[in-house]
């Protein structure tokens, strides 16, 4: 047990020492021989036993380890005292050698009795645990001369000295409390030497009244194997018993703590039994002054216990104050109520937080200046701290509360309460209350939220407060005839370029007030990013300008209704910005909600119709129908595929020839990408839009570049004459290092600047002008040729002429279909072959198929044309096999070529 493994040789040594015992029991001799045989044999076996334990107890028990060894010295000294006492008896003195070797074992072994113990829960104090071992002691000496030694001593031939039992009986009273009030897991060998201390108290008791009558004479022989039976017990203790230090029980030391007044009362009312009786005290004032000083003791310990409760309830009164200070400087009021609202105290803070004076206060219910709708929290926590009855017993000692309070003002402001229960001396339970005005973390908070949930630039609800609170209408009145609809303004992409990002906020928060101003007052409007916004439409109630609620149709009229509005508000005017007024246009879609779709798709359909609207041109409302969703899908997946083949390799170019139509002879070839997807020919025009909207027409013109760049500059090494002609989109010319990419492309594969023309729409030169306009400026410089494609289609032709030098115009091929049927297509494509020769510029016809087109083209002076008349796109290896071939005048034999 506890790392003492053998307990055979110590058990077996206290069974032979109570064989011992019994035989000297058994055996007829003086009772002093009788004690001091057993006493020897019982002392020599707890002082071995106690040793080996206390030197192989485990280190983490060293005071247990302590108090053995204290109990092995005090049986050591124990036994050289009772084995010396038959060799002194009969001596003069007093007090023997003997009996000082017994004093100090008695001594020796209420110290380690003490230590096998913690220091005592009650008590609290050195002097109050002394004044109670002097009380009880000296109450049982009083009751004990009164019943046994009084006599003894008035019968006594010649005084004796009660020095030794008097100690022992004082040493049993000290360690007495500690013991009893252990738990009893750790207490065994704490009881086994409270019993030796017991023990020897009685032996000597009964060895001094056998002094007194018999004058030397024996004791019973039962009171001298008292001592050494217990010491036995406590040779047996650490081996069988559980034993270590343990916290003593509180409800054990409070029954303990009346033990003394009650041993008081029982030898007061002996002394006056005995006084009434008249009977002498042979002892010459002994009892009176056992009995005075008891008194005395006791008056002691009740002004030292009035002196401290004195100081510690000015301790928790100065404590209080310093609370109710520290909260008040803190910023808190403190105030005192009773447990039905009533204020009692009031702290002087209130004045300079809420502008009462506090005697204004006393004495009024605090109900009176909290919110109406906050009072039944407040009470309900005021009656619940007042029910309970100790913390201890499940209530709670301390309650938190929010609440609103009116101030002196009128005006209503947040505080947050800390309530603890109060307890006053002759008065019921109080409730003491911190309060603090949280009226500035709260707006905080408001705002934090409002930031949260709402737009920085327009004030308007932002794209979380929209989703959240469209899943909150979907969820509370189900699909209905929700709808959602959104607006993307047309054309905002270069407004920061031109009037800066301030200006486009403002332009932004113009657009976000007229939006306002056409929904419903019950419609969400929110911006949900950029320059679109987004508008929550629920069923019901009225649609603004014209509109009303009712039936279903009627519903999605009234969203069809708003969305025109809403393009109309955008549209009306131009915005006022920096001076400057910027017409801008909206692109609608309107998606409404289903049973069974959730807010996210609702929101998504919602914005798939918006861009339908911006690609069918914009400044018009689409409303969401299932394809566009697919369409969309689809484009996705066609993004993905687009970026597998960039990777894979499964792009090639083709190049279609540009020839001199008086001659016949190739000047130049367009090169065009082709896309062959598992074998299957992609036309261009599925799969360029995706390639644009994803940018991967970035990487993919680069590599169109470098190729198209390395076949012509190896034509060209051939001692063929020919130029290269490409189409750009706006995406790669606004691309990063554009500019340095067609340079390091010229430069590798050899190709001069003025053999490579770049193409342009007429639509990329005026949606972003300046930023492009600036790089085909910085092309041009390098020596690169410009051609305006596609033109006559466009919005400022003669402008875009005159502020970038181009070198050749391509007429659109709408314009050369119409050549022959209709006239007035024939007079414009005329006009425009006669500008480009009065401009200096080369005139490309596009779209050449028909002879009578072709002939047309060359009566009017058009120097050069392309199409499927003159030649078809063919790969390189076709257009190898057109140079080794001289081209006769072109016939339609020719065009497959």
């Amino acid at each position: 047990m506890n790392g003492l493994r053998d307990r055979r040789v110590p058990l077996t040594a206290a069974g032979v020492g109570a064989v011992v015992l019994a035989a000297a029991l058994l055996v007829e001799m003086p009772s002093t021989a009788l004690a001091a045989i057993a006493g020897v044999a019982a002392g020599l076996t707890a002082a071995v036993s106690l040793g080996v334990a206390a030197f192989r107890v485990t280190p983490r028990s060293g005071r247990r380890s302590a108090a053995w060894r204290w109990l092995a010295a005090g049986a050591v000294t124990w036994l050289a005292g009772v084995g010396m006492r038959p060799v002194v008896e009969g001596t003069p003195f007093a007090v023997t050698f003997a009996d000082l070797l017994l004093l100090v074992g008695t001594v020796l072994l209420a110290i380690g009795c003490g230590l096998t113990v913690r220091r005592q829960a009650y008590g609290g104090s050195l002097l109050h645990y002394a004044t109670n071992a002097y009380v009880s002691g000296a109450s049982l000496f009083a009751i004990l001369w009164v019943a046994l030694l009084g006599p003894a001593y008035a019968r006594a031939e010649e005084p004796i000295t009660l020095v030794l039992p008097v100690i022992c009986l004082f040493a049993t009273c000290a360690v007495a409390p500690a013991v009893l009030s252990a738990r009893p897991a750790g207490r065994g060998v704490g009881l086994a030497a409270l019993a030796v201390l017991a023990a020897t108290t009685v032996a000597e008791v009964a060895t001094a009244i056998g002094r007194l009558t018999a004058a030397g004479g024996d004791a019973p022989a039962v009171t001298g194997v008292l001592a050494p039976a217990a010491l036995l017990m406590l040779a047996a203790a650490p081996w069988a018993c559980r034993d270590h230090a343990a916290p003593s029980r509180p409800a054990a030391t409070a029954v303990l703590d009346v033990v003394p007044l009650a041993l008081a009362a029982v030898a007061t009312a002996v002394l006056v039994v005995r006084v009434l009786a008249g009977s002498p005290d042979p002892s010459v004032g002994v009892l009176p002054i056992v009995v005075g000083s008891t008194v005395l003791v006791l008056l002691a310990k009740v002004l030292v216990l009035a002196l401290e409760s004195a100081g510690m309830r000015g301790t928790l009164e100065s404590g209080e104050r310093r609370l109710i200070e520290l909260a008040e400087n803190a910023g808190d009021v403190v105030l005192v109520l009773d447990p039905d609202g009533v204020v009692r105290e009031m702290g002087a803070g209130v004045e300079a937080m809420y502008g009462y004076r506090p005697q204004e206060l006393v004495g009024r219910s605090i109900f009176d200046y909290v919110h109406s709708e906050d009072a039944p929290a407040v009470q309900t926590a005021l009656r619940a701290m007042a029910a309970e009855d100790e913390p201890s017993a499940g209530g709670q000692s301390v309650c938190r509360m929010s609440c609103r309070v009116r101030a002196a003002d009128g005006t209503w402001r947040p505080a947050e309460s800390v309530a603890t229960r109060h307890p006053r001396e002759g008065d019921e339970d109080l409730v003491l209350i911190s309060t603090r005005d949280v009226s500035d973390q709260v707006a905080l908070r408001n705002e934090v939220a409002h930031l949260t949930f709402h737009d920085g630039v327009t004030g308007l609800p932002n794209r979380s407060y929209f989703e959240e609170r469209t899943r909150e209408v979907l969820a509370r009145r189900g699909a209905g005839h929700t709808a959602v609809v959104f607006v993307d303004l047309d054309g905002f992409t270069g407004v920061n370029d031109s009037v800066g990002h301030a200006g486009g906020d403002y332009l932004l928060s113009q657009a976000a007030r007229r939006l306002r101003a056409a929904v419903r007052a019950d419609d969400t409007l929110a911006r949900w990013g950029g320059d679109e916004f987004a508008v929550l439409m629920e069923s019901g109630g009225s649609a603004g300008a014209g509109g009303s609620g009712g039936s279903g149709a009627t519903d999605a009229q009234s969203a069809i209704d708003l969305a025109e509005r809403l393009v109309r508000a955008v549209s009306a005017e131009p915005f006022r910005v920096a001076d400057r007024d910027i017409a801008l246009t909206a692109s609608v879609g309107v998606a409404f909600a289903e049973d069974g779709v959730p807010s996210a798709d609702l929101i998504r359909n919602a914005d798939v119709a918006t861009t339908r609207a911006k690609e069918l041109g914009g400044r018009r409302v689409e409303v969401f129908a299932a394809h566009m969703h697919a369409d969309v899908v689809r484009r996705l997946e066609l993004a993905a595929d687009l970026q597998r083949a960039l990777l894979a390799g499964q792009f090639a170019v083709e190049y279609q020839p540009v020839v001199d139509l008086a001659t016949s002879r190739v000047t130049a070839v367009e090169a065009l990408v082709r896309w062959w997807r598992g074998g299957t020919f992609v036309p261009p025009r599925q799969f360029l839009g995706a390639a644009e909207d994803t940018g991967l027409i970035v990487p993919l013109s680069e590599w169109i570049l470098r190729e198209a760049c390395r076949e012509v500059a190896a034509w060209r090494a051939s001692s063929w004459e020919i130029g290269l002609s490409l189409n750009l989109s706006s995406r790669q010319i606004t691309a990063p290092r554009f500019v340095e990419t067609v340079e390091q492309a010229l430069a590798e594969s050899g190709l001069p600047a003025g053999a490579l023309t770049l193409e342009v729409i007429e639509e990329m030169l005026v949606e972003d002008a300046e930023e492009i306009i600036e790089r085909l400026a910085r092309l041009r410089a390098l020596g690169v040729r410009l051609a305006i494609d596609d033109f006559g289609t466009g919005y400022a032709s003669l402008a875009l002429l005159r502020q970038l030098p181009v070198d050749i115009i391509k007429i659109d091929p709408s314009f050369v279909d119409g050549l022959g049927r209709d006239e007035t297509l024939t007079l414009l494509t005329r006009t425009i072959v006669r500008l480009g020769h009065d401009l200096g510029l080369i005139v490309v016809a596009e779209g050449i198929e028909r002879p009578e087109q072709l002939e047309l083209l060359r009566e009017m002076g058009c120097t050069r044309g392309q199409g499927y008349l003159v030649a078809r796109p063919m790969a390189a290896r076709g257009v190898d096999s057109l140079m080794r071939t001289s081209l006769s005048p072109l016939s339609p034999l020719q065009n497959t070529a």
